[in-house]
């Protein structure tokens, strides 16, 4: 309970930020302030009115601060948003720590624009580490569940590079994992049949190129979508190659995978160990290069979290739900 005679009060401005970006729709941000960080938060007019102790009014200050910083900027901030804002400076006042990465410098880092001229963006510090990685080292492992960006970001950092010349051809790959249906029953040519364990990746390359880009890139060959198997016996050259649904990939498929890289090439290998479709999962590629490659120079390994899911805000909680469980199950 808060002493009375110990509060203090402190006035922040918002001036020229719009409130409906800052707090949400019907101040919904509000409540969620509330349940991190108890004190008294009072908007009137383009004044943010603090009450509380010394210690509440420096976390509110600090929370505050962050968030009109990228309000200003033109963002308007989710649930999500915040809820990351929230937790990283809760955990950074708790061990008196400088925070590792700017949220609100984020946006800053632009890795290509879409074909609206939006820009593509890391999200989440987790995101800006797999993004930087990518950029610095020629083989990077992105490890995480659904709607953390994994593919969205592995494909922009490949368009980014092919706009700027840095390589002349770009390798979608993903294993064909046939999961209660078979590949040859259903309708269509062989492209019919594959469309739709590509089509996240084609609808990225969409969003980025326009579709008719996008075919024009796949018909000439400088883009090619194709099943993990069509990689065998072939060297790649002056290319991005990502590997997507990595989790679905045997040992020895992942070896034969890597192994295929040539000159100036680099590989983006995706998954999300808790999603294995074989039979038995421990079988998976991923989760043997984690334990075989982890000290190999050159390769870095970046895993996201429930933290990082930019999808809608119930994403997050139905993958924390199923993590519960999982831990639940364990220790019974």
């Amino acid at each position: 309970m808060v002493d009375h005679l110990k509060t203090r009060r402190r006035v922040l401005s918002f001036n020229g930020v719009d409130p409906l970006k800052l707090f949400g729709p019907r101040d919904a941000h509000l409540a969620l302030v509330e349940r991190y960080f108890p004190g008294v938060v009072v908007v009137r007019g383009d004044d943010i009115i603090l009450n509380g102790t010394n210690e509440q009014l420096d976390r509110l200050t600090s929370f505050f601060r962050e968030a009109i910083d990228i309000a200003r900027g033109g963002r308007a901030l989710s649930e999500q948003d915040i809820g990351y804002i929230l937790k990283t400076n809760h955990d950074t006042l708790e061990k008196d720590v400088t925070p590792s990465v700017e949220f609100a410098g984020l946006e800053r880092d632009v890795i290509v624009s879409t074909r609206k001229g939006l820009s593509i963006s890391p999200r989440t510090p987790g995101q800006k580490r797999y993004v930087d990685a990518i950029r610095t080292h020629d083989i990077v492992f992105g490890i995480g569940p659904a709607g953390t960006g994994k593919t969205y970001l592995a494909v922009a950092s490949a368009v980014a590079a092919l706009r700027m010349g840095a390589i002349e051809r770009i390798f979608l790959v993903r294993p064909v994992v046939e999961a209660g249906e078979s590949l040859g029953f259903l309708p269509g040519d062989f492209q019919a049949k594959l469309d739709p364990y590509v089509r996240p990746i084609v609808d990225a390359l969409a969003d980025m190129l326009t579709v008719d880009r996008t075919s024009k890139l796949m018909e000439n060959g400088t883009i090619e979508i194709a099943p993990l198997a069509y990689m065998r016996g072939r060297t790649l050259n002056d290319a991005y190659v990502i590997l997507d649904e990595a989790q679905n990939t045997t040992e020895m498929q992942m070896k034969m995978f890597l192994t295929r890289l040539g000159r100036n090439a680099r590989a983006i290998v995706n998954g999300d160990v808790t999603q294995v479709d074989l039979d038995p999962p421990s079988r998976s590629g991923l989760v043997a290069a984690q334990k075989i490659l982890k000290n190999v120079d050159g390769i870095a390994f970046v895993t996201l979290t429930q933290d990082d899911v930019v999808r809608h805000r119930l994403v997050q909680r139905i993958i924390n739900a199923f993590e519960a469980r999982d831990r639940d199950e364990q220790k019974s």
